[in-house]
């Protein structure tokens, strides 16, 4: 019998039901939940839906980080809904300004060995404390939230090995686009990373959360570190140091693969336009021109990843051609900034100091101007992700930020004459703030008081059974890799309309195909359609409003060659059917027509993998299939999670404008 790693380690401790083996469906027991404001408002109205009372994974937090611009009314209204749901169903509240939820939830309430379910893409950055932390639409947050374990088909585990230490000017965002670099936006498909190897004692948490929350872009289920005395350092220093414990893999333990990473021949890596896979090393583009450079997200929110910047412009002055934007990761940073003199720093040299949050990062703000190169730490650069239609975004480490935005032009930071050695905490805080002392708004704070809704906040749209068979159009025909993004653009003016669906719904597909939803609405295209795509659908954000916006448009039936897992589970759980096309002349036959029949799609469902369906008006047969367990298949047939589950008096068609929480 061979040893256990450390996500099999943590899974043993957590799983309800099910075996522990590749590919073989897991119950797991949850410990806590996350909730940003995008899928926040959602998850609460989800919740009522559901005839919930109270959560019960303790914590749950809800952060508010996406949102921040009150530009008109329907960010504040959400903001003060959020407070309030959150105090009547016994969730943590963290208020605007407060940072961003993965950095925040590590400070206050990361613990190794512990699970972790969140509404954002991003959640397995919480696995650099050595937690087992999973990203999934907000529906199945709140069901867990509710009490219900968490489904999941056990990845395999990939072993990836850090020997060596960093050289000067690379530092943790090199790692992970390395990664990238050699395997793309899917190569992590269906697999959790483990990192381990002597090169860890060189990484600090925030430098492991970069990693991890990038994890996400490889397509990795989740990203998992050993807690070592690295973990220790954090968490005595934010004051618990009895959350630490230590953890790490057996000499013996069996892995799908190995892979090694010398980190003493990384260079400086960037990603180039429009995806995180396409990474070359920066010396390969430098001298472009670049008008625009940010610093601050969830893939680089640590002290250190602002330290640095700000002690290289001690001794350089910015680029007149360049604008510099500092995003602290979350209000804790920012204050170890102004303590340490750094934020002045900042100031001083020009650069535009923000609120803590996601901003730029979700397109909340920040927009490039038109032509202008953007040099951005963020996690992400999606076509149009920036808020500007034929943007061209760069991903890269503060340290290829920081030169650039001296030069004025992609430069390889190790042109830079001064000796890098910037520590990882403020000077003088080792021990700063403990949990008792942060902003975030416990529930006993407002218990018992109505929940206040804007005139935004709407009811969930109605979600009909599936019918015994179905005649679709097909609407689009789509390429590999469409992410969330271009299902269901991100951006401030549409991120705004999160809690009103039929609003929101007007910009579905609108990156891809701007006439879809004018389209769809013609009587031809009604009451259902289909869409079809190529591999890797609905890679990207976790926002389940790319599968309820389309649902309310009418879309029952999506045909890929293959799915993201978080959309695919947003999509069963919303009520779309997702079949895989897997076999090449059906796909060709699909691409030919104009509309796909299922004679029987409820039976097909019901009795295996495999879906028959006709392609109109050719008549050919094509086989598609769905890898769906019995329960998703349930959600399906019933038109979607909450229909199957909810008590009958809490049908989401019918809510009341100013229920109580919890109300029958």
């Amino acid at each position: 019998m061979t040893g256990l790693s450390v996500t099999e380690k943590i899974l043993a401790s957590h799983v309800t039901a099910g075996e522990m083996a590749p590919g073989r469906l897991l119950d797991v027991h949850v410990d806590q939940c996350l909730l940003q404001d995008v899928g926040g408002t959602m998850a609460m109205l989800e919740l009522e839906a559901l005839g919930i009372d109270s959560v019960l994974p303790r914590p749950s937090v809800v952060y508010v980080d996406h949102n921040l611009l009150q530009t008109d009314e329907r960010n504040a209204d959400d903001h003060r809904f959020l407070r309030e749901a959150a105090a009547q169903f016994g969730i943590l509240y963290s208020p605007a300004g407060n940072g961003i939820s993965h950095p925040v939830h590590a400070q206050y309430f990361g613990r190794p060995g512990a699970t972790l379910l969140g509404c954002d893409s991003h959640t397995p950055g919480a696995g650099a404390l050595g937690m087992f932390a999973v990203a999934s639409g907000g529906l199945l947050v709140a069901a867990a939230m509710a009490g219900m374990p968490f489904r999941i088909l056990m990845p395999d585990v990939w072993r990836i090995e850090l020997t060596g230490s960093l050289p000067d000017w690379v530092s943790a965002k090199d790692i992970v686009l390395e990664l990238l670099r050699r395997h793309g936006v899917r190569g992590g498909n269906g697999r959790i990373l483990e990192y381990s190897g002597n090169g860890l004692r060189g990484l600090s948490v925030m430098d492991r959360q970069v990693i991890a929350n990038m994890g996400t872009e490889l397509g990795a289920v989740t990203t998992v570190f050993p807690s070592d005395e690295r973990t220790r350092e954090f968490l005595d220093g934010q004051g618990r140091p009895g959350d630490w414990c230590p953890l790490e893999a057996d000499p013996d333990a069996a892995y799908c693969a190995v892979e090694h990473v010398d980190l003493g021949r990384l260079v400086p890596l960037i990603a180039l336009p429009h995806s995180p896979g396409n990474v070359r090393p920066v010396q390969e583009v430098a001298g472009l021109a670049v008008g625009q450079v940010i610093v601050g997200s969830s893939a680089n929110p640590g002290y250190r990843d602002f330290a640095v910047v700000a002690t290289t412009l001690r001794h350089a002055r910015l680029s007149p051609d360049v604008v510099l934007d500092v995003n602290p990761g979350t209000r804790q940073v920012a204050t170890d900034l102004s303590k340490s003199g750094l934020l002045s720093v900042l100031i001083d040299s020009g650069a535009r100091v923000n609120q803590p949050g996601c901003l730029g990062c979700c397109g909340s703000g920040q927009a490039p101007g038109t032509d202008v190169v953007s040099l951005r730490t963020f996690p992400r650069n999606f076509r149009g992700r920036s808020g500007v239609a034929n943007d061209q975004v760069y991903l890269c480490s503060p340290e290829t930020a920081v030169a650039t935005a001296i030069t004025g032009r992609i430069t390889d930071p190790r042109v830079l004459a001064e000796d890098l050695r910037i520590p990882y905490e403020a000077p003088g805080s080792c021990h700063r703030h403990s949990p008792s002392e942060s902003l975030i708004v416990r529930p006993s704070a407002t218990a018992g008081r109505l929940m206040a809704r804007g005139p935004h906040i709407k009811p969930l749209p109605p979600l009909d059974p599936l019918p015994e068979s179905l005649l679709l159009r097909i609407a689009l025909k789509l390429p590999d890799d469409i992410s969330t993004d271009d299902i269901m653009p991100s951006g401030g003016a549409v991120m705004a309309l999160r809690s009103d669906i039929d609003s929101i719904a007007r910009y579905v597909f609108r990156p891809v195909r701007e006439s879809y939803v004018e389209m769809v609405a013609a009587p031809d295209y009604k009451p259902f359609h289909a869409v079809l795509a190529g591999r890797n659908y609905g890679q990207g954000s976790a926002r389940e409003h790319a599968a309820i916006a389309p649902r309310r448009l009418g879309l029952r039936v999506v045909m890929a060659r293959s799915f993201a897992r978080v959309h695919l589970e947003n999509l069963a759980a919303w009520g779309i059917v997702p079949l895989t096309v897997q076999c090449d002349s059906d796909y060709a036959t699909l691409a030919e027509a104009k509309a796909i029949e299922f004679p029987a799609i409820r039976l097909n469902l019901l009795d295996g993998p495999k879906v028959e369906g006709i392609a109109r008006p050719s008549g050919k047969p094509v086989s598609l299939r769905h890898a769906l367990p019995v329960d998703q298949v349930q959600n399906l047939l019933a038109g979607g999670l909450i229909p199957r589950l909810a008590r009958p008096a809490s049908v989401s068609t019918a809510l009341p404008s100013v229920p109580r929480v919890g109300a029958a």
